[in-house]
């Protein structure tokens, strides 16, 4: 429990002097550079300090994180053991990254969480694939009639950041009505501006509201088969399981259609695909859930007791970040300069064991992204990046990598109206 860790750490571990800030542009300017130099420094693991002088460690090995996500005894996710607790103020800005114990598929271990896992992947895994497809389709083809006439546009804002969110709001249940609003929410909750929290109210509002219409009006969507579900569930756990899914469904796979999109304007082994051609598409795709994945680090696991990894002595309540992509560049396991734009899947981008993304929410991801993809290089042929390549920036997050804008230019092109 978590009193018990407190007792036996009265004193939170201080950051280590050699620790590494977990901050700066070169987290989204030169990450692969920057892992290289803190593997060199520390190894595979490596002490880091987050805002506020908290202490943690960062895995960027490949072993080493394996081992880490398949050993859920000895690093758990349960964070009420995390040692810092005593010290985090209300207003870190890191815990909606960490968050607190709460009865959702995130903040659950153990029974519990297996319990919250057989509501959602069973909901998730019977959504239809053709109907997904369609789904992604129209709404690909609707975003694209917005801006097609112009000659030009700025596919993050105007769809990368659109596109799944209103594709998951379908699937989950919403009516499209409600799709513009849902889409803002989300993307404020994710870029934490000032809205945030007038955002996540919306966001709890809008869950409360589809409960209400689900259980008087049933249909086949994702709402309707949790609500169906024979075990009972409070309001509490069905609205914070369908926040799960829209936040995991939404912004990675809003940046994996962005970041796929950037490597297929700005590298020449892709261009092939700007002439029609379907085959570099996935390739382009999977070559960026290794080189350039959506999600770089990821929240956490908590070490149960004193240990040793990777020549680094860990002690009980510390906190693992999941260095995803720093361990896509561990030498051990890939040769510097090696690209995996094939059939490679052993990446972490949906990490790994117990606490990985559901296989049913990895297909839906990669359905909507793909499809978005192939939709707008079908009806945009010519589409080619309007600013110079070093001019495009990415998200300041040592966390998440995503394009801030991708501005084109392309022949216009007259609107479907949904008749393709």
């Amino acid at each position: 429990m978590t009193t018990t860790q407190h007792t036996q750490h009265p004193q939170p571990p201080a950051p280590r002097p050699d620790a590494v800030p977990l901050s700066g542009p070169r987290f989204h300017t030169d990450p692969a550079e920057l892992y290289r130099e803190m593997r060199q420094r520390h190894g595979s693991v490596v002490p880091v300090v987050l805002p506020g002088d908290i202490p943690a460690w960062l895995v960027v090995g490949y072993r080493e994180l394996h081992h880490v996500t398949g050993d859920t005894n000895l690093f758990t996710r349960d964070m009420g053991l995390w040692n810092q607790w005593p010290v985090i103020p209300a207003d870190w800005p890191l815990l909606p990254m960490v968050n607190r114990r709460q009865p959702s598929i995130y903040y659950t271990v153990g029974a519990e969480h297996q319990r919250h896992v057989e509501l959602v992947a069973p909901a998730l895994e019977a959504v239809d694939p053709f109907e997904l497809r369609r789904h992604a389709e129209q709404i690909a083809d609707a975003l694209i009639d917005a801006f097609c006439g112009q000659g030009e546009a700025e596919l993050i804002g105007d769809y990368a950041k659109l596109l799944p969110i209103l594709v998951l709001g379908r699937v989950i249940g919403f009516p499209d009505a409600e799709g513009p609003e849902l889409a803002q929410a989300i993307n404020a909750l994710a870029d934490g501006g000032e809205d945030a929290i007038a955002s996540h109210a919306y966001l709890t509002a809008a869950m409360r509201r589809l409960l209400a219409a689900k259980r008087a009006t049933p249909g086949a969507d994702v709402a309707s088969r949790m609500l169906g579900h024979p075990e009972p569930f409070t309001d509490e756990e069905y609205v914070l399981d369908l926040q799960a899914i829209v936040a995991a469904g939404h912004l990675p796979t809003s940046d994996w259609i962005g970041n796929s999109l950037r490597l297929m304007l700005t590298d020449d082994r892709f261009a092939a695909s700007l002439s029609g051609g379907r085959h570099s598409v996935g390739e382009a795709m999977n070559e960026v859930l290794w080189e350039d994945t959506p999600t770089q680090i990821l929240a956490g696991r908590w070490v149960a007791r004193d240990t040793q990894l990777g020549g680094q002595r860990l002690q009980a309540g510390d906190m693992l970040l999941l260095g995803l992509q720093g361990a896509h560049g561990d030498p051990q396991v890939r040769h510097p300069g090696h690209v995996d734009a094939g059939g490679n899947n052993a990446h972490f981008s949906f990490s790994h064991g117990e606490f990985r993304c559901p296989f049913p929410a990895q297909e839906i991801a990669e359905a909507i992204a793909r499809t978005g993809i192939e939709v707008l290089l079908d009806r945009l042929p010519d589409v080619d990046l309007s600013v110079p390549q070093d001019e495009l920036t990415r998200r300041p997050s040592p966390f998440l990598r995503g394009m801030t804008a991708l501005p084109v230019r392309f022949t216009p092109t007259p609107a479907v109206g949904g008749q393709r």
